[in-house]
Protein backbone atom coordinates (compact mmCIF):
# COMPACT_ATOMS: atom_id res chain seq x y z
CA UNK A 1 0.00 0.00 0.00
CA UNK A 2 1.06 3.85 -0.79
CA UNK A 3 0.74 6.22 1.69
CA UNK A 4 -1.99 7.07 3.96
CA UNK A 5 -2.70 10.48 5.36
CA UNK A 6 -5.49 11.97 8.01
CA UNK A 7 -7.69 14.22 5.61
CA UNK A 8 -10.83 14.67 8.24
CA UNK A 9 -12.15 14.94 11.45
CA UNK A 10 -15.68 14.75 12.20
CA UNK A 11 -17.37 15.73 15.79
CA UNK A 12 -21.21 14.73 16.15
CA UNK A 13 -22.89 17.23 18.26
CA UNK A 14 -26.83 17.68 19.30
CA UNK A 15 -26.29 21.11 17.85
CA UNK A 16 -24.88 23.72 15.28
CA UNK A 17 -23.66 25.86 17.55
CA UNK A 18 -21.03 23.35 18.04
CA UNK A 19 -19.92 24.28 14.45
CA UNK A 20 -20.12 27.87 15.08
CA UNK A 21 -17.99 27.61 18.53
CA UNK A 22 -15.49 25.57 16.45
CA UNK A 23 -15.03 27.75 13.34
CA UNK A 24 -14.59 30.83 15.92
CA UNK A 25 -12.56 29.42 17.95
CA UNK A 26 -10.00 28.17 15.40
CA UNK A 27 -10.65 31.29 13.03
CA UNK A 28 -12.20 28.66 10.03
CA UNK A 29 -13.33 30.34 6.84
CA UNK A 30 -17.08 29.97 5.10
CA UNK A 31 -18.56 26.34 5.76
CA UNK A 32 -19.91 23.94 3.14
CA UNK A 33 -23.17 22.29 3.67
CA UNK A 34 -23.59 19.30 2.15
CA UNK A 35 -26.34 17.87 1.46
CA UNK A 36 -25.36 14.82 0.52
CA UNK A 37 -25.43 13.76 4.04
CA UNK A 38 -29.28 13.87 4.11
CA UNK A 39 -28.71 10.27 3.07
CA UNK A 40 -27.59 9.23 6.50
CA UNK A 41 -30.32 11.55 8.31
CA UNK A 42 -27.87 14.17 9.07
CA UNK A 43 -27.09 18.04 8.18
CA UNK A 44 -23.46 19.58 8.59
CA UNK A 45 -20.84 21.97 8.42
CA UNK A 46 -17.25 20.78 7.17
CA UNK A 47 -14.58 23.68 7.62
CA UNK A 48 -11.47 23.31 5.19
CA UNK A 49 -7.97 23.84 7.24
CA UNK A 50 -5.23 24.07 4.79
CA UNK A 51 -6.15 21.18 2.54
CA UNK A 52 -8.09 18.99 5.49
CA UNK A 53 -10.94 19.31 6.98
CA UNK A 54 -13.31 19.71 10.60
CA UNK A 55 -16.71 18.50 10.18
CA UNK A 56 -19.54 18.68 12.35
CA UNK A 57 -22.55 16.83 11.85
CA UNK A 58 -26.19 17.04 13.59
CA UNK A 59 -28.47 13.95 13.07
CA UNK A 60 -32.27 14.88 12.20
CA UNK A 61 -33.69 12.05 13.64
CA UNK A 62 -32.46 10.21 16.86
CA UNK A 63 -32.79 6.82 15.31
CA UNK A 64 -29.86 7.66 12.84
CA UNK A 65 -26.44 6.09 13.46
CA UNK A 66 -25.20 10.02 14.92
CA UNK A 67 -28.19 9.98 17.04
CA UNK A 68 -27.67 6.54 18.79
CA UNK A 69 -24.09 8.02 19.09
CA UNK A 70 -25.62 10.72 21.00
CA UNK A 71 -27.84 8.97 22.90
CA UNK A 72 -24.60 6.98 24.59
CA UNK A 73 -22.17 9.48 25.70
CA UNK A 74 -23.54 12.93 24.29
CA UNK A 75 -21.36 14.85 21.41
CA UNK A 76 -17.68 13.65 20.61
CA UNK A 77 -15.12 12.32 18.22
CA UNK A 78 -17.48 10.70 15.62
CA UNK A 79 -15.65 9.65 12.58
CA UNK A 80 -12.17 9.41 11.03
CA UNK A 81 -11.28 9.93 7.64
CA UNK A 82 -8.12 8.51 5.83
CA UNK A 83 -6.76 8.81 2.52
CA UNK A 84 -5.14 6.46 0.60
CA UNK A 85 -3.44 6.02 -3.05
CA UNK A 86 -4.99 2.67 -3.45
CA UNK A 87 -8.75 1.93 -2.32
CA UNK A 88 -8.98 -1.02 -3.82
CA UNK A 89 -5.83 -3.02 -1.35
CA UNK A 90 -7.61 -1.35 1.52
CA UNK A 91 -11.42 -3.07 0.06
CA UNK A 92 -9.43 -6.29 -0.19
CA UNK A 93 -7.54 -6.17 3.05
CA UNK A 94 -10.55 -5.19 4.83
CA UNK A 95 -12.75 -8.08 3.30
CA UNK A 96 -9.92 -10.41 4.49
CA UNK A 97 -9.42 -9.22 8.08
CA UNK A 98 -13.87 -9.71 7.91
CA UNK A 99 -13.81 -5.75 8.86
CA UNK A 100 -17.36 -4.69 7.31
CA UNK A 101 -17.80 -1.98 4.80
CA UNK A 102 -20.99 -0.56 5.63
CA UNK A 103 -21.21 2.21 2.84
CA UNK A 104 -19.67 2.57 -0.31
CA UNK A 105 -18.85 4.37 -3.26
CA UNK A 106 -17.45 5.28 -6.77
CA UNK A 107 -17.44 8.18 -8.15
CA UNK A 108 -15.59 9.75 -11.02
CA UNK A 109 -13.61 11.56 -8.70
CA UNK A 110 -12.99 9.82 -5.37
CA UNK A 111 -13.96 6.51 -3.72
CA UNK A 112 -14.79 5.70 -0.12
CA UNK A 113 -15.40 3.08 2.58
CA UNK A 114 -16.70 3.28 5.70
CA UNK A 115 -15.37 0.26 7.96
CA UNK A 116 -17.95 -0.55 10.97
CA UNK A 117 -17.30 1.05 13.99
CA UNK A 118 -17.90 -2.18 15.92
CA UNK A 119 -15.18 -4.14 14.13
CA UNK A 120 -12.24 -1.36 14.29
CA UNK A 121 -13.59 0.42 17.40
CA UNK A 122 -14.37 3.46 18.45
CA UNK A 123 -15.52 5.21 15.54
CA UNK A 124 -16.43 5.25 11.90
CA UNK A 125 -13.40 4.52 9.90
CA UNK A 126 -13.45 6.04 6.25
CA UNK A 127 -10.88 5.54 4.15
CA UNK A 128 -10.61 7.49 0.77
CA UNK A 129 -9.28 7.36 -2.38
CA UNK A 130 -9.31 10.79 -3.95
CA UNK A 131 -9.03 11.80 -8.27
CA UNK A 132 -6.80 13.60 -8.27
CA UNK A 133 -5.07 13.32 -4.92
CA UNK A 134 -4.91 16.94 -4.00
CA UNK A 135 -8.92 17.20 -5.05
CA UNK A 136 -11.59 16.70 -1.98
CA UNK A 137 -15.12 15.98 -3.10
CA UNK A 138 -16.27 16.16 0.55
CA UNK A 139 -14.91 20.19 0.93
CA UNK A 140 -17.00 21.18 -1.25
CA UNK A 141 -16.83 23.17 -5.23
CA UNK A 142 -14.84 25.49 -3.95
CA UNK A 143 -13.10 24.79 -0.59
CA UNK A 144 -9.95 26.36 -1.34
CA UNK A 145 -11.44 29.61 -1.33
CA UNK A 146 -12.42 28.81 2.31
CA UNK A 147 -9.80 27.27 3.75
CA UNK A 148 -7.96 28.71 7.16
CA UNK A 149 -4.25 28.55 8.14
CA UNK A 150 -3.43 25.38 9.72
CA UNK A 151 -3.69 21.45 9.78
CA UNK A 152 -4.71 18.42 11.47
CA UNK A 153 -1.46 16.96 13.33
CA UNK A 154 -3.56 13.85 14.92
CA UNK A 155 -6.10 12.42 17.43
CA UNK A 156 -6.40 10.85 20.64
CA UNK A 157 -8.59 7.76 21.26
CA UNK A 158 -9.70 6.34 24.19
CA UNK A 159 -10.11 2.22 24.64
CA UNK A 160 -9.92 -0.01 27.40
CA UNK A 161 -7.59 -1.79 25.36
CA UNK A 162 -5.59 0.65 23.59
CA UNK A 163 -3.08 -1.95 21.87
CA UNK A 164 -5.43 -4.29 20.62
CA UNK A 165 -7.54 -1.02 19.03
CA UNK A 166 -4.76 0.47 17.63
CA UNK A 167 -3.13 -2.86 15.88
CA UNK A 168 -6.98 -3.60 14.52
CA UNK A 169 -6.96 0.46 13.15
CA UNK A 170 -3.49 -0.15 11.89
CA UNK A 171 -4.26 -3.62 10.23
CA UNK A 172 -7.12 -1.67 8.00
CA UNK A 173 -5.03 0.82 7.49
CA UNK A 174 -2.22 -1.33 6.36
CA UNK A 175 -0.23 1.06 9.00
CA UNK A 176 3.09 -0.95 11.15
CA UNK A 177 2.52 0.67 14.84
CA UNK A 178 4.94 1.39 17.55
CA UNK A 179 3.31 0.39 20.70
CA UNK A 180 -0.31 2.33 21.03
CA UNK A 181 0.70 5.18 18.02
CA UNK A 182 -0.18 4.85 14.53
CA UNK A 183 2.60 7.49 12.51
CA UNK A 184 0.68 8.48 9.13
CA UNK A 185 2.18 10.49 6.81
CA UNK A 186 0.58 13.60 8.27
CA UNK A 187 -0.84 12.97 11.47
CA UNK A 188 -0.45 10.50 14.76
CA UNK A 189 -2.92 8.44 16.17
CA UNK A 190 -2.40 7.60 20.05
CA UNK A 191 -4.51 4.36 22.14
CA UNK A 192 -4.64 5.60 25.68
CA UNK A 193 -6.11 3.97 28.39
CA UNK A 194 -9.92 4.83 28.86
CA UNK A 195 -13.38 4.25 30.37
CA UNK A 196 -14.75 5.51 27.10
CA UNK A 197 -14.49 4.32 23.50
CA UNK A 198 -13.75 7.38 21.37
CA UNK A 199 -12.00 9.44 19.89
CA UNK A 200 -11.62 12.29 22.78
CA UNK A 201 -9.16 14.74 21.02
CA UNK A 202 -8.18 16.21 18.01
CA UNK A 203 -4.43 18.10 17.82
CA UNK A 204 -5.18 21.17 15.48
CA UNK A 205 -2.10 23.19 14.25
CA UNK A 206 -2.99 27.05 13.81
CA UNK A 207 -1.06 30.05 13.32
CA UNK A 208 -1.71 31.91 16.34
CA UNK A 209 -2.63 30.13 19.39
CA UNK A 210 -2.93 32.77 21.71
CA UNK A 211 -5.47 34.09 20.01
CA UNK A 212 -7.17 31.21 19.63
CA UNK A 213 -7.06 30.92 23.14
CA UNK A 214 -8.23 34.69 23.66
CA UNK A 215 -11.18 33.64 21.14
CA UNK A 216 -12.21 30.71 23.09
CA UNK A 217 -11.92 33.09 26.67
CA UNK A 218 -14.44 35.15 24.85
CA UNK A 219 -17.06 32.56 24.58
CA UNK A 220 -16.64 31.24 28.02
CA UNK A 221 -14.40 28.39 27.74
CA UNK A 222 -11.77 26.81 29.76
CA UNK A 223 -8.90 26.61 27.96
CA UNK A 224 -5.87 24.50 30.03
CA UNK A 225 -2.56 23.38 29.00
CA UNK A 226 -3.68 24.55 25.09
CA UNK A 227 -6.70 22.84 25.42
CA UNK A 228 -10.08 23.79 24.98
CA UNK A 229 -13.47 21.52 24.57
CA UNK A 230 -15.53 21.90 22.20
CA UNK A 231 -18.41 19.20 21.27
CA UNK A 232 -17.13 16.62 23.74
CA UNK A 233 -13.63 16.88 22.31
CA UNK A 234 -10.48 17.99 23.29
CA UNK A 235 -8.72 20.43 20.55
CA UNK A 236 -5.63 20.76 21.18
CA UNK A 237 -3.86 24.19 20.19
CA UNK A 238 -0.50 23.15 18.64
CA UNK A 239 1.69 26.12 16.98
Amino acid sequence: MGYVRLRQLVIAAASLEVAETLANVLGLGEAFLDPGVAEFGLVNRVYAIGDQFLEVVVPTALTAPAGRFLARGGDGGYMAIFQTDDLAAVRARADALKIRRVWNIDLPDISASHLHPADVGAAIVSIDEARPAASWRWGGPDWEKHAARGKLTGAVIHTADPEGMAARWGEALGITLKGGVIQLADATLEFRQGTEERIVKFRVSVPDVGAAAVRAARRGLDVVNDEVRIGGVGIVLVG
